[in-house]
């Protein structure tokens, strides 16, 4: 017997580009629900999505059975558990995939190349290729930070709204790690202005004494990610800044593209 178009579910259609349309709607909804804070309501799904109140549910239901999403007592629906292995595993393969570039850092600029998260309120490093000199940094894989005394804490919130970050501050406190570290939230903000104009971030030894990091953003990366060199204030000189910045600036656009070919349209 044919099958009608009535019985016919959105599970079972293509999308104009070839996937499966509950697919891409239902990554649309988690993205969504992440850049909401990570819980909200189906109304307000609704609203954003414009898809309809009974996919939309359709769509939630079959993600919470899944654990990628939970319902809370209040009905509003949040990320699930399950998400964690996934993006802890992205994460590592960014890093992954971010390495070659790094080392191509190292070698033309002679200093600790790094990669960075923004990971809910924290700078949690993802990726390092050492320089050959043997001066120790603070920062290794796996390591957490706050965004205020780092460069890649810098480039990472430099486009965020205002009130986004004070929010950010306020729960985080802004703890001084030396007495050069920022700990007013106008004094950030300042920076993060200079960081828009200058198109590049400074931490001037404001997480570690005796160290300079520059750092950009890593442009239309698929999570909020940024690269830095760290070394020496003695090798980290304004002279070398100016010769550094613009490395910088072409590694991260080339890492930028190349993360882009592993996500294509």
């Amino acid at each position: 017997m044919p099958t009608s178009s009535a019985s016919t579910t959105d599970s079972a259609k293509s999308s104009s580009g070839g996937g499966v349309q509950s697919l891409e709607r239902a990554f649309d909804l988690l993205e969504r629900m992440a850049d909401a804070g990570g819980e909200v309501g189906l109304s307000e799904l609704s609203a954003s999505s414009g898809l309809p109140l009974p996919t939309i549910h359709r769509l939630m239901r079959t993600l919470v059975v899944c654990g990628y999403v939970r319902q809370q007592p209040n009905r509003r629906y949040a990320l699930g558990p399950r998400l964690i292995r996934l993006g802890e595993s992205a994460s590592r393969l960014l890093g992954t995939w971010a390495r070659p570039y790094l080392a191509r850092l190292v070698e033309e600029t002679g200093e600790t190349a790094n990669m960075a998260l923004l990971d809910g309120d924290e700078i949690v490093y993802v990726a390092q290729v050492p320089s050959k000199h043997s001066m120790r940094m603070f920062t290794e894989v796996g390591r957490r930070v706050l965004p205020h005394s780092t460069g890649v804490g810098k480039a990472l919130l430099a486009n965020t709204p205002d009130g986004e970050v004070r929010a950010l501050l306020a729960r985080t406190g802004m703890p001084a790690a030396t007495d050069k570290t920022i700990t007013t939230p106008d004094g950030f903000l300042a920076a993060l202005e200079d960081v828009r104009l200058q198109g590049y971030a400074v931490d001037d030894n404001e997480q570690e004494i005796g160290v300079r990091c520059l750092a950009v953003s890593v442009p239309d990366s698929p999570t909020a990610a940024a690269i830095s060199i760290s070394g020496p204030a003695g090798r980290v000189t304004e002279a070398a800044t100016e010769r550094i910045v613009p490395v910088l600036q072409q590694v991260a656009a080339e890492l930028s593209q190349a993360l882009a070919t592993q996500n294509p349209a």
